[in-house]
């Protein structure tokens, strides 16, 4: 894990293996302090803004990095918030993808204005 999670690509989880747990998982979270593993089973963050346009916005632009990256979060909009919620499905948990999405949305957020 020493590479740069923003940098790498969100690689297709075909199942088959079990999701992140252990030290795996606490290794990968200790990169993303800002975002919360839930349960073991997805990471989460919310995000805020001083209104509904500015939130809509940073919507879609993490839309369109999902759909760059083939792998899609759960987004809840509200006036002044986004929240993000990052899991496979194919698993039922979280995998190396997730973490790469959640950090590339980082990216993001550091990059508005």
């Amino acid at each position: 894990m020493g590479t740069d999670l923003a940098s790498r690509r969100c690689l297709p989880c075909e199942g088959g293996v079990p999701p992140l747990a252990g030290e795996e998982l606490e290794g990968y979270a200790r990169q993303l302090p800002e975002w919360k593993v839930a349960r073991g089973h997805h990471l989460s963050r919310s995000f805020s803004f001083p209104d509904f346009q500015s939130a809509l916005d940073f919507v879609q632009q993490i839309g369109a990095l999902a759909e760059r990256e083939g792998h899609h979060p759960e987004l809840v909009l509200r006036w002044g918030m986004v929240q993000v919620n990052l899991w496979t499905h194919k698993i039922d948990g979280l995998a190396e993808a997730d973490f790469v999405l959640a950090a590339k949305i980082d990216e993001l957020w550091k990059k508005r204005g």
